[in-house]
């Protein structure tokens, strides 16, 4: 009876051995795959963050399941569950790209309208400032303060260059943010020159 008892131990012991073993040799694969991601991650993550958070949360979220199974030396679950984990972490640089691609398309789609209709818009004011500053004109400008509306001009005359040298360097989100400032104090100062942007300019 002791020695089955005994038997029975050494096989216990035995399979404990073998267990142990395992988990063992797999604590390196798992470290390798988790230092993999989180590199993957690290790298992607400025534009990531920037274009696509969501799915960046999403990645980090499951790595730090990874990390917590690799904490409690579940290492086979890590190397199970490391390559899916990883395969979404290569995900995010080409999405966070494609995002990219997609926003800064965009923004150049505004950039284009906004430079095709804003400098007529600051001309047409300049253009109605100097017809009201006349003295024939006095009646037309009557109750409009000309010299609010010149320095008005000149600080959209400034914000409108900003604008064009933010896009001549490439900071198209800056150029499009600046140019549609521009846009909506060209038509404040409109609007209290009694000017319709959309009519032809009034002659001299």
């Amino acid at each position: 009876m002791q020695r089955s008892n005994r038997l029975g131990n050494l096989s216990v012991l035995a399979l404990m051995v073998i267990i142990l073993a395992a988990c063992a040799g797999q604590k390196e694969p798992a470290g390798k795959i988790i230092g993999e991601i989180q590199a993957t991650v690290t790298a992607a993550s400025a534009e990531a963050a920037k274009y696509i958070p969501e799915q960046l949360m999403s990645v980090q979220t499951q790595l730090d399941a990874l990390k917590a199974s690799f904490d409690k030396q579940d290492y086979a679950a890590v190397v199970s569950g490391g390559p899916a984990v990883l395969a979404a972490a290569q995900l995010l640089a080409t999405s966070a790209a494609e995002k990219k691609d997609d926003a800064l398309k965009a923004l150049n789609d505004q950039w284009t309208a906004l430079a095709g209709s804003v400098p007529a818009q600051l001309t047409a004011i300049q253009n109605r400032i100097e017809y009201l500053a006349k003295k024939g004109n006095k009646k037309a400008g009557a109750g409009i303060d000309l010299d609010a509306a010149k320095s008005g001009l000149s600080d959209a005359l400034s914000l409108w260059s900003k604008a064009q040298a933010a896009f001549a360097t490439g900071n198209l989100d800056e150029a499009v943010k600046t140019a549609q400032e521009v846009k909506s104090k060209a038509e404040s100062l409109a609007s209290s020159l009694k000017l319709d942007l959309s009519a032809p300019p009034a002659k001299s």
